[in-house]
């Protein structure tokens, strides 16, 4: 049954359907999958007997003519959503052991629609970090490798849900995207992986790290399964103050392969110094493969772009500081004893979190202190919002945006490690995207001279993800990446 796993979401609704094969078959071949596949450290908490209790359900609608969108198929959920009674930790120890009593609104979405959980993916701790090496439970191994054997990054925060995607251990996944953690670990391990619209996903019940910056996408093999997820996952949510009450496309429908006549931007701004030569090349064979599908590529400037990286970093931190403030040992989580309340609060926090997630909240803290909020916040706000006019006037030349995903492929575990700002760096392409609370697309798309993954990625209008799909899968055909980890 191991082929079962090499079958998109797409091939298998369509096999579960024709009842080729029963959920149950397909959940025992991918829970054969992760035990197989433990060294990549892709899971903090493994769900088989869910799974397949889950795929029992869907093989008796399957039965009755009743099945949903995502009948009987196995995803993997990033451990930054909450999951009724299944231990829920953003990769912290502050949260180890925290069994939430409720269920994320996303991942509520994802099993009424038919899907089921595997198990809880590992991240970078709280989201924080572009290389999954700041979890409690260890690094995330790439399925893939250097040519010297060296054990590589996925990319981050969602590197255990991209790592699991490309290792076919999970059909898809769910990731959240801060600053390009879904787009950047998609690019790292030659998949697909999409940052929807700020306010198209709920984010009730997702662990907070940068509230105005988080968004929920899916993480899945092809630019379809993306779109089928996708449709899934989003819509209105009463419990979301920020969610948008607009309706969810077809995404799936919109990838009509005809991109005849539309125009895509490309920033002069992305082409940063010191860019890799093989990326650039990456770039121009996009802009060459969307012309040959007859698309019209025009230069468009960002001019505030090379803003964008030190305001996120005082953004994103600030909100950090603010969100985490909860963890104080008090109502749930670790704690650690002290003489006061106080040496309480402060055992627990220097205890509880990692390095990564304390420099962020000293940052937060600092920037958002008397005497500096005018300063760096206030600063950083408007410029975030010079940010978004650059793209609203990028909008009257184009319709959608073609970029790197990333300045390189994977690197080394332990490589970059004691240099964050080099860490930070890996988000040059992706952060400003966030900020406008735009749409991005990361589409697999090429090797690099190590044979590594390169990824492209789309931009598009707000809540206009359907052009970032029907974009996508026309560069998805021309690039036809098939390459696989390990081959």
């Amino acid at each position: 049954m191991a082929e079962l796993v090499d079958l998109t979401i797409a091939q298998l609704r369509d096999g579960l359907s024709q009842r080729k094969f029963s959920a149950t078959e397909v959940a025992r071949a991918y829970v054969a999958a992760v035990e197989k596949n433990r060294h990549l450290n892709a899971f903090v908490v493994e769900t088989p007997e869910l799974a397949l209790s889950q795929a029992a359900d869907s093989d008796a609608r399957l039965a009755k003519g009743q099945a949903r969108a995502l009948e009987g198929v196995p995803l993997g959920i990033k451990d930054l959503f909450c999951t009724k009674g299944v231990q829920t930790t953003a990769a912290s120890r502050i949260l180890e052991g925290f069994k939430p009593p409720y269920e994320s609104t996303v991942t509520q979405n994802l099993f009424d629609a038919g899907a089921s959980m595997l198990g809880k993916l590992n991240m970078d701790e709280f989201a924080m970090g572009s290389a999954n090496i700041t979890s409690h439970f260890g690094p995330v191994k790439n399925p893939w490798k250097r040519k010297d054997g060296k054990d590589l990054v996925p990319g981050g925060s969602s590197g255990g849900s991209a790592a699991a995607v490309a290792a076919h251990i999970v059909a898809g996944a769910t990731g959240t995207d801060t600053g390009g953690s879904i787009r950047q670990p998609a690019s790292f391990t030659g998949i697909a992986g999409i940052k929807p619209t700020y306010g198209r996903c709920s984010r009730w019940g997702i662990v907070a790290f940068a509230s105005s910056l988080d968004q929920a996408g899916p993480m899945a093999r092809d630019v379809r399964d993306c779109a089928i997820l996708l449709r899934a996952m989003a819509g209105h949510d009463p419990k979301d103050s920020t969610s948008v009450p607009t309706p969810v496309p077809d995404y799936e429908a919109a990838m009509t392969g005809n991109v005849k006549g539309l125009r895509f931007g490309i920033p002069k701004e992305y082409r940063v110094d010191g860019m890799p030569a093989e990326i650039e090349k990456l770039w121009q064979q996009g802009i060459d493969w969307l012309k040959a599908a007859g698309a019209e590529p025009v230069e468009i400037s960002l001019p505030h772009t090379k803003y964008a990286l030190p305001t996120y970093y005082i953004i994103a931190p600030a909100e950090a500081s603010s969100n985490l403030a909860r963890y104080d040992g008090v109502r749930y989580g670790l704690r650690v004893p002290g003489n006061s309340l106080d040496e309480m609060y402060e055992n627990t926090r220097a205890e509880g979190f990692g390095a990564e997630v304390r420099r962020r909240i000293l940052i937060g803290t600092y920037v958002l202190s008397a005497g500096y909020y005018d300063a760096y916040y206030l600063k950083a706000q408007k410029v975030r919002s010079l940010i978004f006019r650059d793209f609203q006037e990028a909008w009257k030349k184009c319709d959608v945006i073609l970029t790197p995903t990333a300045p390189s492929a994977a690197f080394g575990i332990g490589e970059n490690a004691d240099d964050p700002i080099a860490m930070y760096l890996n988000d040059v392409f992706t952060v400003p995207v966030n900020l406008a609370g735009l749409p991005g697309l990361s589409v697999p798309a090429g090797l690099s001279g190590e044979g590594l993954p390169l990824g492209l990625q789309l931009i598009a209008k707000p809540f206009d993800e359907g052009a970032l799909f029907r974009v996508g899968g026309v560069l998805e055909k021309a690039a036809n990446f098939t390459a696989r980890p390990g081959a």
